[in-house]
């Protein structure tokens, strides 16, 4: 399969908007118009229930899993693995499907880094569950499990394109975070 069809396929995967058909089938609602207005695990989590919030996680995860399985399964070279796994990141921050107005891809990365980087994900699920449980906030989670993603990795022995790839993808994580982010308006007491 050439590397191109490869990544497009992690892209298409990436873009099936996973929130956008739970709000859809549980609310007759469109999730982008709901809560923070983010298409993401999180916002489904608050806006339609914690059941449908971790199955969306669950599926958004999956779907860059699965992305990177494929392309391994293609035989695809590490490089076009890495850019599958961030074109279904990217896919699912800015889906074809939708009008490229999707979520912040953390649950897909997660997914990607999964398969990618497995053990020093592993190694670093636990403290970001146990921030999680007793800071019921998914950004120091995540911060747990990305920031300090590259040196697990570095001394479970992880090639260095992975160690540079556990760095970017988080950061285009970020990105999107920084991008979507919407000033709180404060006002007068």
């Amino acid at each position: 399969m050439p590397a191109w069809l490869v990544i497009l396929i992690g892209y298409l995967l990436g873009s099936i908007p996973t929130a956008y058909i739970a709000g859809r089938v549980l609310k007759g609602q469109d999730i982008r118009h709901m809560g923070d207005e983010n298409m993401g695990a999180l916002n489904a989590w608050r806006m339609l229930g914690h059941r449908a919030g971790l199955l969306v996680a669950i599926v958004d995860g999956l779907k860059g899993a699965l992305a990177v399985l494929i392309a391994q399964g293609a035989h695809a070279s590490q490089t076009v693995v890495m850019f599958t796994g961030t074109a279904a990141v990217i896919g699912h921050n800015w889906p074809v499907y939708i009008g490229f107005r999707g979520g912040r891809g953390a649950a897909t990365a997660v997914g990607v880094l999964l398969v990618t980087v497995t053990r020093p994900v592993l190694i670093l699920a636990g403290p970001a569950i146990l921030v999680l449980l007793i800071k019921k906030n998914t950004t120091p989670a995540f911060a747990v499990l990305f920031a300090p993603l590259w040196l697990v990795g570095w001394w479970a022995g992880i090639p260095g394109p992975l160690i540079i790839f556990s760095v970017a993808l988080p950061c285009l994580v970020g990105l999107t975070h920084l991008i979507r982010a919407k000033p709180r308006v404060v006002r007068p007491a």
